[in-house]
């Protein structure tokens, strides 16, 4: 490894290690000082290179984060409140502006579009499984299958 490729190495690692560090614990009061304090770099200096490795500010990239994993809990049926709270929000509103601004529809619009698409699942399966796959196998009809417990 020549010397020029040292330091873009360590540089990505400690990058990485933030970016990790932000997975880990989005759920809890962190921002850009403990995030920059983890990859041990300076305010800007971190942004600048998370940017460039990410395509996103740290901050845009936690709220991204805490964003897919309150669609996940609300996927699995946590309430608007229940995620809010669970990603480390601490207003409905100001989570609910966000997720919508973001997702295109309000947290409780998508979870009640989640239920809808369940309830679906359960009662003709077949329609949520590529044709091609179910003609290959013989499932042909949804009248073949009991309903699916989602």
């Amino acid at each position: 490894m020549s010397a020029e490729e040292y330091p873009k190495i360590y540089l990505y690692r400690r990058i990485v290690r933030a970016k990790l560090y932000i997975d880990q614990l989005f759920a809890e009061k962190i921002d850009l000082t403990n995030i920059s304090d983890e990859a041990y770099f300076s305010k800007f200096h971190f942004i600048r290179l998370f940017k460039a490795a990410y395509g996103k500010t740290p901050h845009q990239y936690l709220k991204y984060v805490r964003i897919e994993k309150a669609k996940e809990l609300l996927r699995n049926n946590a309430s608007v409140t229940e995620a809010c709270y669970a990603v480390g929000f601490d207003s409905v509103s100001s989570f609910s502006g966000l997720f919508s601004k973001t997702v295109g529809i309000s947290p409780s619009e998508y979870l009640d579009r989640q239920k809808t698409v369940k309830e679906k699942i359960t009662k003709r399966p077949l329609d949520f499984v590529p044709s091609c796959y179910a003609y290959q196998h013989g499932w042909t009809d949804n009248s073949n299958f009991e309903e699916v417990k989602v």
